[in-house]
């Protein structure tokens, strides 16, 4: 069945031309492009910061990319519960061939990477459902946010105005309802439906570094010679200032800065400008990464800035790196899927972590030699990416361990109490004498015949 264009789909669901919408405010680091006052004041004195600018600054590029290609690696199983509450990884005809492949553009690691390079950079990301017949979703792309508008109804609904986007298959201006976008947001802070990027944070920090590298760049595209003045002993002429200024300007400056100046009449150059060391210029350009790093929640050794950790333990790193930076976007992308897919209760999508939280060899090891008791060898196996082998679906344990089955029909028994011996009884005297008597009349016998 082929896939139907995204208008037809989406015919029953434009919002009639008579209701009323209200279109949200471009907030600060909104759907808006530009962060109007990245600090008080800003705008009066026309301080902007263009995200498309930033976003090429090394460490909000870095940043960016980094935490999008380490998300988009992961691989999205699709999930189910059991009667043990246990999720375990299924397929499913409806919504396994879409996680497999998202649209026909790109593959999944290309469209989760969209997706979280746009939730980063603008705050928002919009991802558009493409249906079939039936009304299974077949197909997502992530739109550009420039493009899309969220409106509110009167009565409160939501919608989102679509711009044309003919990569996305909309050719026109529409208007469709919530259902039939995914809109994953990031840190809403001015509005419920508007997510801020970290951007709006970091920009000025930004913009500073960016501002410090043009100048090095100008520095030593001038031959590294800071720029200066001419100074005259005396009163001088204008047209004299203008001749001298020519003159320097002319063979000492750009690619002739290297050569030699020969200055007489008293003249002297004074440099105006301070130098690197005098400015802290790298210590400034490094304090401007870090604040990036802070905004994206990124250790900064992972882009390379900033010392090294002592320790040596790679698990711990990545565990680190994982829970203050990537786990909460991770788990809101396994949740606007399962919305997204109306995948239900006992069905989800879940990332493979393995991916991410992958430990050295002796460390891999290690674990699974203390797993044994808790893991088949087979489960061991799969966690070494190895074939299963015969007779490794069974749980092994130590000799002198019970299973938990033993212990439990043990303690199940009733506890019985031992009965007490019977007393001990006074021997009978006739009998006493009998053993008596014949015990003398073996003694004589014994006596006689030596």
């Amino acid at each position: 069945m082929s896939e139907p264009t995204f208008l037809s789909a989406l015919a029953s669901a434009i919002l009639p031309r008579q209701k009323t919408l209200s279109g949200i405010p471009a907030g600060r680091g909104g759907w808006w492009p530009i962060v109007g006052e990245s600090f008080s004041g800003a705008w009066q004195r026309n301080v902007t910061v263009k995200f498309d600018s930033v976003a090429v600054y090394h460490a909000v590029y870095a940043c960016m990319t980094l935490i999008a290609s380490d998300i988009a690696k992961l691989r999205v199983k699709l999930v189910a519960k059991d009667s043990n509450d246990i999720w375990t990884e299924v397929s499913n005809p409806a919504y396994s061939p879409v996680l497999r492949k998202p649209n026909k553009l790109q593959n999944r690691i290309q469209f989760y990477e969209s997706w979280v390079l746009s939730k980063l950079s603008r705050g928002n990301a919009y991802i558009l459902k493409g249906r079939d017949n039936r009304g299974v979703v077949t197909s997502m792309y992530v739109l550009d946010p420039n493009l899309v508008r969220p409106l509110v109804s009167d009565s409160g609904d939501v919608f989102y105005e679509l711009s044309a986007d003919a990569l996305s298959g909309v050719t026109e201006q529409v208007v469709v309802p919530a259902r039939e976008i995914i809109h994953d947001r990031y840190n809403c802070i001015f509005h419920p439906l508007i997510g801020t990027s970290p951007i709006v944070a970091c920009g000025l920090s930004a913009m500073q570094g960016l501002y410090i590298q043009q100048n090095s760049a100008r520095f030593f595209e001038g031959g590294a010679t800071a720029p200066g003045i001419l100074t005259a002993p005396g009163a001088i002429s204008d047209d004299t200032a203008k001749r001298l200024k020519e003159h320097w300007e002319t063979n000492y400056t750009g690619d002739n800065s290297k050569k030699v100046a020969v200055l007489g009449d008293g003249l002297k150059y004074e440099r105006m400008s301070m130098t690197s060391v005098e400015s802290q210029l790298i210590e400034q350009l490094k304090w401007t990464a870090e604040v990036v790093c802070s905004t994206f929640h990124v250790p900064p050794y992972k882009i390379s800035v900033g010392q090294l950790p002592s320790y040596n333990n790679i698990q711990s790193l990545n565990v680190e790196y994982y829970s203050q930076c990537l786990q909460s976007l991770i788990e809101a992308i396994e949740l606007c899927l399962d919305e997204g897919l109306g995948t239900g209760e006992s069905l989800g999508t879940e990332f493979d972590l393995d991916g991410l939280l992958r430990m050295d060899s002796a460390t891999q090891m290690d674990v699974l030699e203390k797993a044994k008791g808790k893991l088949t060898p087979n489960e061991q196996r799969k966690r070494l990416n190895a074939p299963p082998v015969a007779g490794g679906d069974t749980v092994y344990m130590q000799e002198q361990d019970h299973s938990l089955e033993w212990l439990s029909r043990r303690d199940a028994q009733p506890i019985v109490t031992p009965a007490p011996e019977p007393a001990t009884t006074e021997p009978d005297p006739e009998q006493a004498r009998a053993f008596q008597a014949l015990f003398e009349k073996d003694l004589r016998e014994a006596l006689n015949a030596a």
